[in-house]
């Protein structure tokens, strides 16, 4: 057998055994994080509340520039879902889809009348708000929501949004994926909502990862890095997370970098326009000879009177 033949047919048993891990891998375990699509309706009524397809959320009028639409990652069996939907999830099979309706109890619970309350409209105008029904405020340093405004009054609702009311999923379980490195990227995702520039080593349970400059002075990294260790423990089981932050100093311009990359020829000298040559001084004497010569005026002599003819003297 040849040595291409040999490569060959080792290359169709890593097929084969990858192809035999994934189909025994396909069921979804409690801690398996998924990418999947789904569309959340409130059953009564029939109103659209979450969704992964940019074109429903435009149809519903309820599209949002900022969230990037497309199949989400979704930690099943460790209670970040309904109780409901997880419970789904877990017997779900990749690639089908399902529909799903969740009584309250298995959603977002009960509605707790407790949680409503009453507050002056100087409150929220005080911190230059205008209340609103459907506005989300923050009322306490908690999340509420307001339910009615009347005159000088704010009705303001601490429940979640949902509770008391049944709700319908529909969703598709797309892939799970199983590589240490692109688990670690979607929980990076999840809790800070970016995975963009941040290098990840791994050796069994102990992660290395390494910032980029964008979350080095954020504010959200901040206070998100311990939710993702919490989840880099709860899902991957790692036991040590380490943050690398590199500064590296700028280096110079030196000028044997110039010449390498080659300096720009210098411009010639522009040479003044030569001053038109004198003519050289003549001589006197090559003065005289080159003058040309005038005839003096002839001089008329007077004879004297005992000179003169007597023809002369008539005249």
């Amino acid at each position: 057998m040849s040595e291409k033949e040999g490569a060959k047919k080792h290359h169709e048993k890593e097929e084969k055994t990858e192809a035999k891990t994934e189909t025994v891998d396909s069921s979804i375990k409690a801690g398996d994080i998924v990418l999947a699509d789904f569309d959340a309706w409130i059953q009564e009524p029939n109103e659209l509340f979450d969704t992964t397809s940019e074109a429903l959320a435009k149809e519903h009028d309820m599209y949002n520039e900022k969230i990037q639409y497309g199949p989400q990652p979704l930690i099943v069996g460790k209670g970040r879902l309904f109780p409901g939907l997880d419970e789904s999830m877990l017997k779900a099979e990749l690639g089908k889809e399902y529909e799903i309706v969740i009584p309250p109890e298995k959603a977002a619970g009960p509605r707790d009348p407790k949680l409503v309350e009453l507050h002056p409209v100087r409150e929220f105008l005080k911190q230059e708000i205008e209340p609103r029904v459907g506005l989300e405020v923050t009322v306490k340093n908690k999340p509420a929501f307001i339910t009615a405004v009347t005159a000088g009054r704010v009705r303001v609702d601490f429940n979640n949004r949902l509770a008391g009311r049944t709700v319908k999923y529909k969703y598709k379980i797309l892939e799970k994926p199983t590589k240490p490195q692109e688990l670690v990227k979607l929980l990076l995702k999840m809790s800070y909502g970016s995975s963009e520039g941040f290098d990840v080593e791994h050796h069994e349970k102990d992660f290395k990862i390494k910032l980029p400059d964008a979350c080095k002075y954020d504010q959200k990294w901040l206070i998100t890095k311990f939710r993702f260790i919490t989840d880099m423990r709860d899902v991957l089981g790692a036991e040590t997370v380490s943050f690398i932050e590199e500064y590296v100093k700028p280096e110079k311009k030196e000028e044997t970098q110039k010449k390498e990359e080659g300096a720009p020829e210098k411009k010639a000298k522009k040479t003044p326009p030569e001053a038109p040559k004198e003519a050289p001084k003549e001589t006197p004497k090559e003065a005289q000879k080159a003058a040309p010569k005038v005839k003096a005026p002839e001089k008329t002599l007077e004879k004297a009177p005992e000179e003169l003819s007597e023809e002369d003297r008539k005249k």
